[in-house]
């Protein structure tokens, strides 16, 4: 009995592990084929969500300040709003300013200290070459190379780029289609200094958070915008 008794459980036990064996490579496989989706499918949608494919092509304003990235992505969102009526939204863009205009309750959640302005506030309106956007608040408790941008480039109703401290570039463009309607691009673009652990990191844990939270940014834009027009009495539908 005690014999039988060893011999059930030394059974026992292998049965289970070969289960648990089994378990991890089906386990495995499924992250393997997750990944496999996201790269070849999800990624390459959101890298360039929005954009046609010879707007992903061109050369943009600001493109020089960032040459041969090592990553770059290109959004677009038609806007049913002349560009005048765009350009007051993007060029207050900023902590401390007219906030992102995008999830402030996820930003917020980890201490960013973002608010979002629901109107243009003339004393936003104006950059210059060499001022300061902050991401988050100023004393936040992770400093790294996006804490804060510099404006590399101004071209008032057209064109942001901003730069930050490793020489990565977030591009703002509008492109007027005709008196009521723009398309409003925008760029990021990331030097090839980065080391093979940073571009990791960039891959698994920013690129899709930082796309929800740019959408975010262009459809916020995008909707202010075509209500002012609207409340301004326009013609935008």
């Amino acid at each position: 009995m005690i014999g039988a008794s060893r011999n059930g459980g030394s059974a026992e036990s292998a049965t289970a592990r070969v289960d648990r064996s089994g378990g991890a490579r089906i386990a495995a496989l499924s992250v393997g084929v997750m990944v496999a989706v996201y790269h070849v499918l999800v990624r390459p949608w959101h890298r360039t969500w929005g954009a046609t494919t010879e707007e992903v092509s061109r050369q943009l304003p600001g493109d020089d300040a960032a040459p041969e990235p090592s990553d770059e992505t290109t959004r677009a969102v038609t806007v049913a709003a002349p560009s005048d009526d765009v350009w007051p939204w993007v060029v207050q863009l900023g902590q401390g300013r007219g906030g992102f205009y995008s999830y402030t309750w996820l930003e917020n959640r980890v201490g960013a200290d973002i608010h979002n302005v629901d109107r243009i506030v003339p004393e936003l309106q104006e950059l210059a070459e060499g001022d300061s956007i902050r991401m988050v608040r100023e004393d936040y408790w992770f400093q790294s190379p996006m804490t804060s941008m510099t404006v590399e480039r101004v071209d008032p109703g057209r064109t942001l780029v901003l730069q930050g401290h490793d020489g990565g570039t977030w591009t703002f463009h509008l492109d007027p289609i005709d008196e009521e309607t723009t398309r409003f691009i925008v760029r990021g673009r990331k030097p090839r200094n980065r080391t093979a652990v940073g571009y990791a990191g960039r891959y698994l844990a920013y690129e899709l958070p930082h796309f929800v939270m740019e959408r975010g940014l262009m459809v916020g834009i995008q909707t202010r915008a075509e209500r002012r027009r609207r409340d301004e009495g326009g013609h935008s539908p």
